[in-house]
């Protein structure tokens, strides 16, 4: 699917997912039942019944707004998917004018310094300045944690922390760790979309690094390429591993599988990948 079509169809997904009280949803229940997703509730309990992780599951449906979640509300460590609603307030920042993307900010190694993914943590010397758009763009398709830190010390972490919650953020930052729960994760998925419809340059550009990251194993790891995922993976070496986004199949919905005590990461995005494909399986037969 070409990313011009992926607007189109993000702009003309009903917005019964967004209003439950409105007549496009009444229309859509009278022309056809709503989907049960106990089956598929139950197929995806079974399979993680045999792991060893813990796992907090949230998924729904963007036609009917049904769905399901299995440890939804469990506090778990979010690793990288934080960047996602970090991009996104920025985002908001840049659509209502308080920001610019091109103002530059300084590096600052004692602040600014993480280790793990990203590239500059290489290359990025004391002082260097760096524009919002390419840390926005290094933090979402790389996953960079030096540009995630600069983005966040730019925001102000009570200013993020305020935005989340605005969003129906539960679980933010609790006693200042990173820290969220599937459902909130899937809250700020569903941000995202808002945000596209409402302003499609800014929500392309958004869209387009989150579907085109160089990570891409976890939610769209089995299934067909033709399929547009868009979506922020995330671990740690302690077995954290994580993966919240939107498939935009046939019929288009929102995944987050957030994991801990992982033995093998890359097994953990295999499990991933396995529940996002029976995840896609039952939506394309309904």
């Amino acid at each position: 699917m070409c990313f011009k079509k992926l607007v189109v169809l993000i702009v003309m997904v009903p917005f019964i997912f967004v209003s439950s009280c409105s007549i496009f949803q009444k229309r859509a229940a009278s022309f056809q039942p709503e989907p049960d997703y106990a089956p598929i509730k139950k197929q995806i309990e079974k399979f993680i019944a045999g792991r060893q992780d813990a796992y907090g599951i949230y998924f729904q449906d963007m036609g009917s707004g049904k769905g399901f979640g299995i440890n939804e509300d469990k506090p778990m460590v979010a690793a990288s998917t934080i960047k996602m609603p970090l991009s996104l307030y920025l985002g908001t920042l840049a659509a209502e004018k308080k920001l610019d993307w091109n103002t530059r900010v300084a590096y600052q190694q004692f602040t600014d310094y993480e280790g793990g993914s990203g590239v500059l943590r290489y290359i990025a010397r004391e002082g260097d300045r760096y524009s919002l758009r390419v840390l926005n763009n290094l933090s979402l398709t790389i996953s960079d944690n030096v540009a995630f830190r600069m983005l966040a010390r730019y925001a102000g972490r009570d200013n993020f922390v305020r935005f989340m919650k605005e969003l129906g953020g539960k679980t933010v930052y609790p006693s200042g760790r990173n820290i969220t729960t599937a459902r909130d994760m899937g809250l700020y998925i569903q941000a995202v979309l808002d945000f596209a419809r409402r302003h499609p340059e800014e929500g392309k550009r958004m869209l387009d690094d989150l579907s085109y990251s160089v990570y891409h194993v976890g939610l769209p790891g089995l299934l067909p390429e033709s399929v547009v995922v868009a979506h922020k993976e995330g671990d740690l070496d302690e077995g954290v591993v994580n993966d919240a986004g939107v498939v935009f199949c046939s019929r288009p919905y929102i995944l987050v599988v957030l994991s801990s005590g992982a033995e093998n990461l890359d097994e953990g995005f295999r499990d991933i990948a396995r529940i996002s494909k029976m995840a896609y399986d039952f939506q394309e037969k309904l």
